[in-house]
């Protein structure tokens, strides 16, 4: 490494940190005024770079048309968040915040195929900035002029933040409701026009950065989950709802990302390490990093308590006679299926995958139900799993049998490691604390090619003779699925689980009466891991090969897709949410080419008619029969 490159590489990272602190800016403003995390606002980045290409190829590649098309595209976008916001968002305000990610995810679909249908599956290349074509040479090595833009961009933006929210009335209201919503509303303050507002102005930040990084890179339909998951590591390690706290958190993740970039292959103790490979997994190092040393941030304090009108979670009923009559025949109807196999050779198949999908979503609803802990990162736990049952049944030629046992005590292990540190946290920090460590251990099964396989993953997994037929091993699904459903069903009504939700309830109460909350809720993680880690052995034998796309960002977000869906607040609420989703998904994906939206707007219009999950929905109305009939 040279002065001239390592001073390149920092500059670099700076026109990066610009960049990334404009989505990061529009992310904060909103989650600090709406409380929501909008999941959907990396789609709105998307949606800046495409509308930008498409307007400059209408206005042409002058300097006029360039940078017009540059801002009208920031404002579409703005306007384009405005009306989902009132026409959606509005009407969720009062719901779990889990629901309202769950709305952001349904728009992510929409947005994704709706883009895919205008402009096609291929990148499109956006023309040069007029008159920034060229670079700037310092010592020795050449600086794009349009990078050097780009920083000064910025700080720019940043100013104008910054005297927007602490010189005007307009940022005043802001900041109160940043700091106590509920209170601004009771002194006559309009909140629902100020949180359209507000959202506007966070979705412009978000076309603005992207319209910007149309010279940089080509406009595709990866960047929406790419962009927010980098954008939530700012706003978390920055500081919730702190402009400031998103700045500094730009500089320091792209300054030590370019630093890595710079510093290459090092040596210590004679080990040579490639510091270039952690720039998959440095911010998620970063954020864990902070998190743990900060709980709040750089820059953020704890958010003030939301008052809220809901009534309290009643406890967990008892499971009465019909509801176990009622499990009862539904595991008869699971052991009389295969039956229809002649019929439909394909039904096996599908069953085995809503069982996994069911054991994943159960595993979740333990930590996040009766734990109270949401988890952006589950799939961590799925793909330790899965990565461990293949690892020992291909390198170590372990039996399927000794596999199955395997897979869950690694996953087991990690969540033990992973929930030593998640548990000092709460809230939305815990939730991307998680999200961070499964990062990790993606980063790690990406790139270590000589063990996992790397992006080519592993394959020749094979099932014993016993279980190779799709419904001889259906029938070892249906097994674990119900085993693993029954023993987590036991441990929400054992002494542990009661402990569990006291700890979610009221932490302090609970220590007052003598229990370990910490403790407890670390061993949840536990209980948590084991199963989820069943559900990806059950999934890497039926597939006979896995990638890391088993420990990604967009399995940990299919799960909580499925627990919303399902419900929260029902221990049927994942079975149902797990085998909805999936059977949705495939049947929509055979039936069109566009399934992510259409999946996209069936999750949409769950959330708005029944914000209590299908079982929520099943309840009420048996319970308006009951009603009715007394």
């Amino acid at each position: 490494m040279t002065l001239a490159s390592l001073t390149v590489q920092l500059i670099n990272g700076l026109a990066d940190a610009s960049a990334m602190f404009l989505v990061a800016a529009g992310l904060s403003l909103i989650f600090g005024v709406t409380r929501i995390v909008n999941f959907a606002h990396g789609s709105f980045y998307m949606l800046g770079i495409y509308i930008a290409y498409s307007l400059v190829d209408a206005i042409g590649a002058t300097a006029v048309g360039f940078w017009g098309a540059v801002l009208l595209s920031a404002c579409i976008v703005a306007v384009i968040g405005a009306l989902v916001e009132v026409a959606i968002l509005r009407r969720i305000y009062r719901a779990p915040e889990l629901f309202q990610l769950l709305a952001t995810f349904a728009l992510v679909l929409v947005i994704k195929d709706a883009a895919l249908w205008y402009w096609g599956p291929e990148d499109l290349f956006g023309p040069r900035a007029p008159g920034l074509a060229g670079a700037v040479r310092l010592l020795d090595r050449r600086l794009p002029q349009y990078d050097l833009l780009l920083i000064g961009i910025g700080p720019l933006v940043f100013a104008l933040l910054w005297l927007l929210t602490n010189r005007t009335r307009w940022g005043t209201l802001i900041r109160a409701a940043t700091q106590d919503r509920e209170m601004l509303g009771a002194l006559g303050v309009n909140q629902s026009w100020l949180f359209t507002a507000v959202f506007a102005l966070g979705c412009f930040l978000a076309g603005l950065g992207g319209a910007l990084q149309g010279p940089r890179m080509p406009a595709n339909l990866a960047l929406d989950l790419d962009t927010i998951s980098n954008a939530f590591v700012v706003v978390v390690v920055g500081g919730m709802g702190s402009i400031g706290g998103a700045f500094a958190a730009a500089l320091l993740i792209a300054e030590v990302k370019a630093l890595c970039i710079a510093l290459g292959n090092v040596s210590l103790l004679g080990i040579d390490f490639s510091l270039s490979r952690l720039t998959l997994v440095v911010e998620f190092l970063v954020m864990a990093a902070i998190l743990v040393a900060r709980p709040w941030g750089l820059f953020g304090r704890p958010l003030a308590a939301v008052r809220s009108s809901a009534a309290h979670e009643a406890p967990l009923p008892a499971a009465s006679r019909m509801s176990r009559l009622s499990g009862i025949a539904l595991l008869a109807v699971l052991l009389a299926l295969p039956l229809l196999a002649p019929a439909y050779p394909y039904l096996p198949v599908l069953m085995v995958e809503i069982l996994v999908a069911v054991l994943f979503a159960a595993s979740l609803h333990f930590m996040m139900g009766p734990g109270g802990m949401a988890s952006f990162g589950h799939a961590a736990f799925f793909g330790l799993g899965a990565y461990g049952a293949a690892l020992f049944a291909l390198k170590l030629q372990w039996p399927m049998a000794a596999a199955f046992i395997a897979g869950p005590a690694v996953a087991m292990l990690g969540a033990l490691l992973f929930g030593w540190f998640c548990v000092r946290l709460s809230g939305v920090y815990l939730a991307m604390l998680t999200l961070a460590f499964a990062q990790i251990v993606w980063a790690v099964i990406y790139q270590w090619d000589g063990f996992t396989g790397g992006s080519n993953g592993l394959v020749g997994i094979r099932t014993d003779e016993a279980f190779a037929s799709p419904t001889a091993y259906y029938y070892l699904a249906l097994a674990c699925t119900a085993l693993g459903v029954w023993l987590l069903r036991r441990l929400v009504y054992a002494p542990f689980g009661m402990a569990l939700r006291a700890a979610r309830d009221s932490a302090v109460r609970s220590e007052a009466l003598g229990i370990d909350v910490r403790r407890v809720q670390w061993l949840g993680f536990a209980a948590a891991g084991l199963f989820c880690g069943l559900a990806g052995v059950l999934f890497a034998f039926s597939k006979g090969s896995i990638s890391p796309e088993v420990a990604g960002v967009g399995r940990s977000v299919d799960a909580l897709v499925m627990v919303m869906l399902g419900g929260v607040q029902s221990l049927a609420g994942p079975l149902l949410g797990g085998a909805l989703f999936t059977w949705l998904q495939d049947l929509v994906a055979r039936e069109t080419d566009y399934w992510r939206a259409l999946l996209g707007l069936v999750i949409l219009a769950l959330v708005l008619l029944f914000p209590g999950g299908v079982a929520g929905a099943l309840r009420r109305i048996g319970s308006r029969g009951r009603e009715e009939g007394a």
